[in-house]
């Protein structure tokens, strides 16, 4: 059953209709930074500024973060809004859940930088921390719905190349699939009081720019999932990406990789960022923590 505090947001965001894919880019960024504004990082967490491999990224440490241990994290935003200042509460979150520094990636972003630009930022971040890290089984890789997508797809990419994997990666409500063919892309489309089929499909346009959207480093849903390391996918009963985290487990599994899927009954997309709000949101955080924590030295 959901939660009251968890309701009362679905019933804010269902009153205030969702993300409108006619509304002005520059505008969509500064209304998702100014919703999540209020979640404030924690003044016992530190926060570095560095540009590995020439990409903008904020070192994020709990107290308790090991510094053997990383967690690379790649924000959400359809690959057209969101970065650091959308997700750095979330990663610091994430850092006291896992025990580890959170490597929080402000990959380029579509119009301006269309794909695979986001993917090339990505890569470079994965393959970096894998050649600083101390061992193979000290370092995992994150995201959310477009980071999502960028988790698998980056994976692919070092795993094509005979390079060094993460142990673990997690995908929270994973956009993988922009074709946007999902059946609940419509069956829940009426439960989703944030994404739509429109506005994906918007974000998408301006994402791939002509290009094809089955293409595997796109749609990572597409390709052989053959070799990933273990996988946790989390994923919400409301909403309309539903259906990518299901098929993206299926895949994965059906390619002999070990792949978790929780469901979280009643849950709306990146419920995760609630945990201030939503018990829901911390009981996610803790699953992924154990997950995260089992593969981790």
């Amino acid at each position: 059953m959901t939660s009251p505090e968890l309701q009362l947001i679905v019933d804010l965001l269902r009153a205030g209709g969702g993300l409108a894919p006619e509304l002005p880019i520059g505008e969509q960024r500064t209304q998702y930074e100014q919703a999540l504004a209020a979640y404030a990082v924690p003044a016992d967490v530190s926060i570095e500024s560095v540009a590995p491999a020439g990409v903008p990224c904020e070192w994020i440490a709990a107290p308790g973060a090991a510094g053997d241990r990383s967690l690379l994290y790649l924000h959400g935003g359809a690959y057209v809004i969101g970065g650091m200042a959308t997700h750095r509460e979330l990663a610091a979150r994430l850092s006291k859940a896992t025990a580890s520094r959170v490597l929080l990636v402000g990959y380029r972003l579509a119009p301006e930088d269309p794909f695979p630009a986001a993917v090339e930022d990505a890569v470079a971040l994965a393959r970096w921390l894998a050649s600083e890290a101390p061992s193979r089984r000290s370092f995992a890789i994150a995201g959310d719905s477009a980071g999502g997508g960028l988790v698998v797809s980056s994976l692919l990419a070092l795993r094509d190349a005979g390079e060094q994997l993460p142990a673990a990666a997690v995908c929270l409500s994973p956009w993988v699939d922009l074709t946007n063919s999902g059946a609940s892309q419509e069956e829940r489309a009426k439960d989703d009081p944030v994404l739509s089929r429109a506005w994906l499909d918007k974000m998408a346009e301006l994402y791939l720019r002509g290009a094809d959207p089955r293409e595997p480093s796109a749609s990572p849903l597409f390709a052989d999932l053959a070799g990933l390391p273990p996988l946790l996918v989390q994923v919400g009963t409301q909403e309309v990406l539903y259906d990518d985290a299901v098929r993206l487990c299926e895949r994965a599994s059906a390619a002999g990789v070990e792949c978790e899927l929780q469901v979280f009954e009643g849950c709306i997309h990146l419920w995760q960022q609630l945990a201030a709000l939503s018990p829901e949101a911390a009981s996610a955080l803790s699953g992924i923590g154990e997950f995260v924590g089992s593969h981790l030295e």
